[in-house]
């Protein structure tokens, strides 16, 4: 199984319900598409989660936006005083750790410096936003990795499927045929979905520990 999971956004219950109902075992390959961070209630948990489960499993995690930001929140006053924005969320992560931004530990940095921009499998590629159509995947630049809107989105000169997060969706994830976006808003009383890009099954689970199944086929658009 080679499962990706969208935006976390600090939501470690809905992230530890969607584990347990799908249950990736140490062979399968799972891809966090960013984001863990900021604007939900537990990102020092999420990452804390991610860390000891890539003991035991495959974990690919990627980078986002929010990751990117936070980054740049410790590069000076004005990184760090748009970082705590509502807009952004900063302040909900910090108050994960405790209240204060230098309590995060640097194993938590290491994390979120260490992410990837962008994989891939046989038939898919996995970034956190989007891609250039004509750039090859693993040339993809930062900036559109972690910035691009879903609504840009473009069939892939590869002819691979892009699977990315960023741009929320509503409650269902969104199928175009040859991008699909899996951000559907797990902060906001809304979804953390994960999809096995095998099958086409996506899991949604919630910060109420609810979760629903569904396929992407009948999704398309």
């Amino acid at each position: 199984m080679i499962l990706a999971i969208g935006d976390i956004h600090g939501c470690r219950v809905a992230l530890e319900t969607m584990i347990n109902l799908v249950a990736p075992t140490p062979e399968d390959t799972v891809i966090t598409l960013g984001d863990y961070v900021d604007r939900g209630p537990d990102s020092k948990g999420v990452i804390d989660y991610l860390l000891e489960f890539r003991k035991t499993h495959h974990l690919v995690h990627l980078k986002g936006n929010h990751e990117c930001q936070m980054l740049d929140a410790l590069t000076g006053n004005a990184n760090y005083e748009f970082f705590v924005t509502p807009m952004v969320g900063g302040l909900e992560t910090i108050a994960s750790y405790g209240g204060k931004f230098g309590s995060i530990p640097q194993e938590h940095w290491d994390f979120i410096e260490s992410a990837g921009i962008v994989y891939e499998s046989e038939t898919h590629f996995f970034v956190h936003a989007g891609a250039e159509p004509q750039t090859p995947i693993m040339q993809q630049k930062a900036k559109v990795a972690h910035w691009k809107r879903f609504y840009e989105a473009e069939p892939h000169v590869s002819g691979k499927i892009m699977v990315c997060g960023h741009t929320i969706q509503g409650d269902l994830p969104a199928n175009l045929g040859h991008s699909i976006c899996l951000d559907t808003c797990a902060y906001g009383g809304g979804w953390l979905t994960a999809l096995d890009v095998e099958t086409g099954k996506y899991w949604q689970t919630n910060e109420a520990g609810q979760s629903r199944t569904g396929h992407i086929d009948d999704l398309i658009e």
